[in-house]
């Protein structure tokens, strides 16, 4: 059976027995606190979806939509204070988030294509820089001062759980299923994973196809760190703590293989909508936060030990 429809089955499954222990989490005000949590992770998982599948890792996700967010409040707050149009004051906030996502992983990318260091100590380098510059400019405390229409952009419901930020998270998710399982970019981005020696014969220009994936990571995860801006109405520099093992999580519990060359996205969104839903069902049916971080790197090992019986080629390709 494939692995989305096994997921959908999974999730299903997660509900009703939820359900069953709260009726509160079969709700329009549950369902809609779960697409506010599931909206930053599953942008970041489709980011590392690309990654992984040509074979890389970015651990840097979590501390980019933390800085990002951090920036994105530090330019609005400033052009709130200069009277600018609020409509123009977001506008540039999101620009410059993009644009810190954006170079974070351009650095990424140079360092493992020209200076060959392997993605896994790359991100870690650019993940402890990003938490450190989100600290430093802030000092440690959350950046307010935007417009009202930050709040009402951010946390206005259209049926009872469909906000602005949500919806476009949705055209995302649209946007890069397109890319990654009908266009040439996705095509060279399996290609690369399964076999990079191969992919260079055939004319691929490998590091610079390998650039643009992790400047997509990072622009997504810039995105999630805005989503989260929009979300509280203020940035912090800890908002994107642990965010890299939960885009890992989703990615790895939807099947995407860690050998490179294979997965979907589809069963990525699956496996960010079901890690944000355990987490928040065991939050409902009375366990503590702090086995969250527990139960998610649990959900890694056994999505990796189903990887590892299935076989590297398992997760096959969107």
């Amino acid at each position: 059976m494939r692995q989305d429809l096994v997921l959908l089955v999974i999730f299903i499954a997660m509900i009703g027995v939820f359900s069953a222990i709260n009726p509160r989490f079969f709700s329009l005000p549950a369902a809609a606190n779960i697409l506010q949590d599931f909206s930053p992770v599953v942008l970041m998982a489709i980011g590392q979806t690309f990654v992984i599948a040509s074979k890389g890792i970015d651990l840097s996700v979590g501390s980019v939509l933390g800085l990002s967010g951090v920036v994105m409040a530090l330019v609005i707050r400033a052009c709130n204070e200069a009277g600018y149009d609020p409509s123009l004051t977001i506008g540039l906030g999101l620009l410059a988030a993009m644009a810190v996502g954006l170079a974070v992983g351009l650095v990424n990318g140079l360092m493992i294509t020209y200076f060959r260091l392997v993605p896994f100590i790359a991100t870690l380098a650019t993940f402890g820089a990003a938490a450190g510059l989100s600290l430093v400019a802030t000092g440690g405390v959350q950046i307010a001062g935007g417009p009202q229409a930050v709040i009402m952009l951010g946390n206005k419901a259209y049926g009872g759980a469909f906000t602005v930020p949500v919806i476009a998270v949705f055209v995302v998710i649209a946007v890069s299923w397109v890319f990654l399982a009908k266009s040439r970019f996705g095509r060279w981005t399996y290609a690369i994973g399964s076999n990079a020696f191969a992919a260079r014969g055939s004319g691929i220009d490998v590091q610079r196809h390998l650039i643009k994936v992790y400047m997509l990571s990072g622009l997504l995860a810039s995105l999630a760190g805005a989503f989260v801006y929009f979300r509280l109405g203020s940035g912090s520099p800890l908002s994107g703590r642990g965010g890299e093992l939960s885009a890992i999580a989703a990615a790895v519990i939807g099947g995407v293989s860690l050998h490179g060359g294979s997965g979907k996205l589809g069963g990525t969104v699956l496996g960010a909508l079901i890690t944000t839903a355990v987490l928040s069902g065991l939050i409902m049916v009375g366990v503590e936060p702090n086995w969250q971080q527990i139960v998610v790197a649990a959900l890694i090992a056994f999505a990796v030990g189903i990887q590892s019986v299935r076989g590297p080629s398992a997760g096959g390709t969107s």
